[in-house]
């Protein structure tokens, strides 16, 4: 006790703190040239200039939607055999496809205009186990978009170089992982401005193609459909309507890769300008035009210049070299350098598309954590405004898929589009059973559950028959994946449940403490009377403890108590201005609930409060400036103690008060950790 009290009663010696002011503030680093200094959250004006115009998002979130139509129409159409006169009627059922989802997750960002999503719709609507099954199958299905889209981006860029570079192909697709994460590190802004010259050049080029094979075989298009029918006509009396459906139906289930990419838009919501449904809205139809114009007139162009599998070439190559590979300008082959610029469009393209995972899955993971299903480390913002846990783990786990699979995209398309489905189909469902709910009080009930149930009705039947198609062949890996993240979730919610339980019964048992406590005469303020110094995360049974051991461990040695707290802005209140203006409110209301109390003890109490997306930074921040108005302080942090400490407990609480313990005695501030017992007994009660 006589220690602590002559620690506190000689001031801190004032180039001391100056000093660890100056390594506490915002100094460049290394970290700030790699990836930028951090920014003001502060500033109004930092959303607008965060946020992402229709055009923009359409690059950031529907590249990935574009990308499948590398490799889905290609796989629906093989998947038709001989008769491939059904791609007609294919790619209208494509396109039809993309319009009912489009139009259905619209209905979806109306419904949720703060970002909805396949997690929470599911949520809300369905229930929360739903809900974790459809955040867990989104979280794996974005890990596998980024695997298979830069795998796929690696096949498509080697086959232009000589055969035997191809075994760097591994190492290629983890250096782009690598730079992927250094870019969305960054921010999503800087990230998709950095990518854009690579979507419009793919869009331009797929464009132009398409509208060359439809204007250059015009006469044809009639004489094509007329034949499609009488074909359709003539398989049905040879082979039966059944089995020529069933065909039908696996080509269309094959080719569902194409549909993936669609909901992005609703789960990227808080990243768009305001206002966010009608940029979302525009966002969604830019990507579903260009999506079906794009996939369905592949499929058509397949047909119309009859092209058929070659050795070391996809469809979209063979088609290309028969549209434009003769043309040749001043004698130059420039059809052959416009199929190879057009090409690699497509696989730089297959790179950015794993963007739409970089930007959707860390919001998937933050939405979770929020509900406490994962570590809350997932929601936190890094000095750059971005979800810097979130895009680590989407990038480790890639690399990871990589690794394991080689970077083989034949095993990971088998890992594919199953999950995706799934989300799909848990949406549609939900929305379903709210406008069922809600028929007495929408007049329009009836068309938009027309809208969400078809979707629902196209979503489930592709994810049946994928599912059955694919299970035996290694889509099993993916329900095992998944499975495994769902337990995981389940295991961290019941943690944090058990211990919110027990924080909150310990606040039971201290409030009748705390009005039972002697009131004492307030203290006349003095800076120089030796202060205790409490950091406290808003008014909880942690804090509530920590107050009430000061006077009965150390009785009278303390006049003024500085109730010092930081109100920590993650992704789910990083949406406005007003949304840190009402967290700072409710910091400023908690804080002085404390003041009361403590000026019930007798105490002269002050507060300092700041907002921060790293709470270790601002908290050295304030700890300094408190340190230099009061000189005889002495710091106090409470802490959870488990009766069971295991690396699990470590991974889901945060080590705040370990950390300022160090850094402020490294600084010759002294600060003193009360430990707060968390029993078994007390987290079950």
């Amino acid at each position: 006790m006589s220690k602590l009290g002559n620690s506190s009663s000689q001031p801190h010696p004032v180039h001391d703190l100056d000093a660890a002011e100056d390594q506490a503030g915002n100094k460049r680093t290394f970290t700030h040239l790699l990836i930028g200094p951090p920014r003001d959250i502060r500033d109004p004006n930092v959303f607008h200039r965060l946020s992402l115009i229709a055009f923009l998002a359409w690059v950031g979130l529907g590249s990935d939607g574009l990308s499948s139509s590398c490799y889905g129409p290609e796989e629906a159409f093989l998947a038709l055999g001989h008769h491939q006169y059904l791609a007609v009627f294919l790619a209208l059922m494509m396109a039809l496809t993309v319009f009912v989802i489009s139009a259905s997750y619209s209905q979806t960002i109306d419904l949720f205009p703060t970002g909805g999503g396949g997690y929470l719709v599911a949520s809300k609507l369905l229930g929360r186990y739903p809900g974790v099954i459809s955040g867990s199958a989104l979280v794996v299905d974005y890990v596998l978009t980024v695997s298979i889209s830069i795998a796929s981006g690696a096949d498509a860029i080697f086959s232009f170089l000589p055969v035997h570079w191809y075994h760097y192909k591994l190492l290629f697709c983890i250096g782009i992982v690598l730079v992927m994460v250094g870019m969305n590190l960054r921010g999503i802004k800087e990230s998709v401005m950095a990518l854009l010259p690579i979507f419009v050049a793919f869009v331009v080029v797929h464009v132009f193609m398409i509208t060359y094979a439809f204007i250059a075989r015009a006469g044809e298009l009639p004489t094509v459909m007329h034949d499609a029918v009488a074909q359709v006509r003539e398989g049905i009396a040879t082979l039966g309507a059944l089995p020529l459906m069933i065909i039908f139906l696996r080509a269309y289930s094959l080719g569902g890769g194409t549909y993936t990419g669609i909901e992005a838009v609703s789960n990227g919501l808080p990243i768009l300008r305001e206002p966010r449904t009608v940029t979302g809205k525009r966002t969604m139809l830019y990507m579903a035009v260009s999506l079906a114009f794009i996939a369905g007139g592949i499929l058509i162009g397949y047909l119309l210049l009859d092209v058929s599998q070659e050795h070391g070439k996809t469809l979209n190559a063979v088609l290309f070299y028969k549209l434009v590979g003769s043309w040749k300008v001043a004698g130059l082959p420039f059809g052959t350098l416009f199929i190879t610029f057009a090409l690699l469009t497509e696989g730089a393209l297959l790179f950015v598309a794993a963007q739409t995972g970089f930007i959707d899955g860390p919001r998937v993971l933050a939405t979770m954590a929020h509900d406490r299903w994962l570590p809350r480390r997932f929601s936190y913002l890094s000095t750059r405004l971005v979800t810097q846990d979130g895009v680590l783990a989407m990038g480790g786990s890639a690399f990871l898929i990589l690794l394991i699979t080689e970077a083989k995209v034949d095993m990971l398309v088998v890992l594919y589009a199953i999950n995706v489905f799934l989300t799909f189909t848990l949406s549609q469902l939900g929305m379903s059973v709210h406008w069922v709910q809600s028929r007495k009080t929408e007049p329009r009930w009836m068309r938009k559950l027309a809208v969400n149930g078809l979707g629902c009705l196209f979503t489930a039947s592709i994810l049946i028959i994928t599912t059955t198609l694919k299970f035996w062949e290694g889509g099993w890996i993916t329900v095992l994946m998944t499975g495994g993240l769902i337990g995981f979730c389940v295991l961290v919610r019941e943690h944090y449940t058990r211990v919110s339980r027990a924080v909150e019964r310990l606040e039971v048992e201290l409030v009748p403490q705390l009005f039972a406590a002697d009131h004492k005469p307030k203290q006349e303020f003095d800076p120089n009377a030796p202060t205790a110094v409490v950091l406290v995360s808003g008014f909880n049974g942690l804090g509530l403890a920590t107050v009430i051991s000061l006077p009965r461990l150390f009785g009278h040695q303390f006049r003024n108590v500085v109730f010092v707290s930081v109100g920590e802005v993650d992704s789910g209140l990083f949406k406005s201005h007003e949304e840190l203006q009402a967290l700072e409110q409710s910091l400023v209301d908690d804080l002085e609930e404390y003041c009361k109390f403590a000026s019930d003890l007798g105490f002269h109490a002050e507060v300092r409060l700041g907002l921060g997306t790293d709470v270790v930074l601002e908290l050295r921040r304030l700890c300094l400036q408190v340190a230099h108005e009061f000189p005889h302080s002495v710091f106090f942090a409470g802490k959870l103690v488990f009766e069971r400490e295991h690396f699990f407990n470590r991974f889901l609480h945060n080590q705040t008060a370990l950390e300022m313990q160090n850094w402020l005695q490294f600084h010759g501030l002294s600060m003193v950790i009360l430990p707060v017992r968390v029993s078994e007994d007390l987290m079950a009660a």
